[in-house]
């Protein structure tokens, strides 16, 4: 705000003062209460009554963007990408707008995985009420039938939610780089081209069979709904109090002088009236971690598939490893691969146990933001899975950018698998990989690595 803006508001304050200080003793507390008000006035909140209504479109169609068949953002009347800062200096303003579009898109998401990438929207708890919180997961058709794949993703921390990788890409970008949907869709096509192939070839040659995967798309971010806070009405102590007439009005004196200051600052506080909200948190998924056990526990671990693979980008990777914090046992007999991108996980801080990073370095490889080539490896400090090259260094573009090199990584786990190798001889395979890998570090020479799990 303006120094001129400001002395404008403050103005009238400022008179008031002036006039009341050559009063008396009297004037002289007026003084004191203008004081104390100028001193919990904030100014930068004051900018808010100078704010046009935080009244937004709730439709593509009513912000005038569309997305265009390219996937990308585009303003209906001048094809132009969207523009942040609509209004000059009224930076709350337009944050305000950008996430009351960022809803839309979500929105938006959700119809896309629905409709394009036919999955089926799955309410939990599964044991919910009527009147509970819920929240959602999406699932294909096969994901719990599937005999031998299952996909499934885990997004990062934030706005984002079921679908997403990044917000900020699918505006700015488009849908392909900031959606889970391009993986969602080759797993898909895989399926359906595996239905084409077992309709020719079953009768055949049913030993070439293979199958495609099933999808499980998580919501880790959808932790609670948001209501509005009920209104506290204080009952009178007129109502109830056996005290005397007249210390009972002088009470009611000063408590509705005093909801008269209340009433006279909120004014300027809150110019907007938004609505003050509660959060009721959603049973047994109030956090990305307990999601992550909760969708497991009631899908993953109950799916048919021989085998799990998981995609998680940033604080999704946290998740994964407190899933298997819970659930070592059952993650090792199930999951045959993890692609993790620019993962926050900590396997020190998170105290994962020595069986579990052994684990996830033979299992696990973490695409990272880095300038360096797609694949090539990146020295890591941790003793977790091998870290490589997303070939961007851009954290939000991490998982779009390492899409071919995960679809190969989870291809290699799966025929290493179901290989004929006996398992001394696979380790013995790691061994010479995290030597080439050791002997690598420092030359900044691209290869292409990946772990490949060994059959327990």
């Amino acid at each position: 705000m303006s120094i001129s803006l400001r002395s404008l508001i403050l103005l009238p304050i400022w008179i008031s003062m002036a006039h009341i200080q050559q009063g008396g003793p009297d004037e002289k507390e007026k003084t004191t209460a203008l004081k104390d008000l100028l001193s919990r006035i904030d100014l930068d909140e004051l900018m808010k009554k100078d704010e046009p209504p935080l009244d937004f479109p709730d439709t593509l169609e009513g912000f005038e963007y569309a997305f265009n068949e390219k996937g990308q953002l585009r303003h209906i009347k001048t094809g132009e990408p969207f523009v942040f800062n609509y209004r000059e200096d009224l930076h709350r303003w337009n944050q305000k707008r950008y996430e009351a579009l960022g809803e839309i898109i979500t929105k938006y998401v959700y119809e896309l995985l629905e409709k394009d990438c036919n999955l089926k929207k799955i309410s939990i708890p599964v044991d919910a009420t009527e009147s509970e919180p819920k929240s959602f997961i999406f699932m294909s058709e096969d994901a719990l039938t599937n005999p031998q794949k299952l996909m499934v993703l885990i997004h990062g921390s934030g706005v984002v939610r079921a679908g997403q990788w990044a917000r900020r890409l699918i505006i700015n970008e488009d849908l392909d780089s900031g959606t889970q949907i391009p993986f969602i869709k080759r797993a898909m096509d895989e399926a359906s081209a595996t239905i084409t192939y077992i309709q020719i070839s079953q009768e055949n040659n049913p030993s070439q069979i293979i199958e495609g995967y099933g999808v499980i798309v998580l919501n880790p971010n959808e932790n609670y709904i948001e209501v509005e806070k009920p209104k506290i009405h204080v009952q009178s102590s007129s109502d109830s109090s056996d005290e005397p007439a007249e210390k009972r009005e002088r009470k009611d004196k000063v408590s509705k002088e005093t909801k008269k200051r209340r009433d006279f600052y909120e004014k300027y506080r809150n110019p907007q009236r938004e609505k003050e909200m509660m959060q009721l948190y959603i049973r047994e998924n109030g956090s990305p971690e307990e999601h992550a056990v909760y969708v497991w526990d009631h899908f993953i671990a109950q799916s048919a598939a021989e085998n799990v693979f998981f995609v998680a980008h940033s604080y999704g990777g946290l998740a994964f490893v407190e899933l298997m914090i819970q659930r070592e046992a059952d993650v090792k007999s199930k999951v045959t691969a993890v692609a993790l991108t620019d993962s926050v996980h900590n396997v020190w801080h998170q105290e994962a146990g020595k069986t579990i990073r052994e684990w996830m370095r033979e299992n696990c490889c973490n695409w990272v933001s880095s300038s360096e080539p797609l694949d090539t490896s990146v020295e890591s400090m941790l003793p977790d899975c091998p870290r490589v090259s997303a070939g961007t260094d851009r954290h939000e573009l991490t998982s779009w950018k390492s899409f071919p090199s995960i679809f190969k990584f989870f291809t290699e786990a799966s025929e290493a698998k179901t290989s004929s190798l006996k398992p001394t001889l696979t380790r013995r395979s790691h061994r010479i990989k995290h030597e080439e890998l050791r002997n690598n570090i420092g030359r900044k020479s691209k290869m292409s690595f990946y772990p490949i799990p060994w059959v327990a």
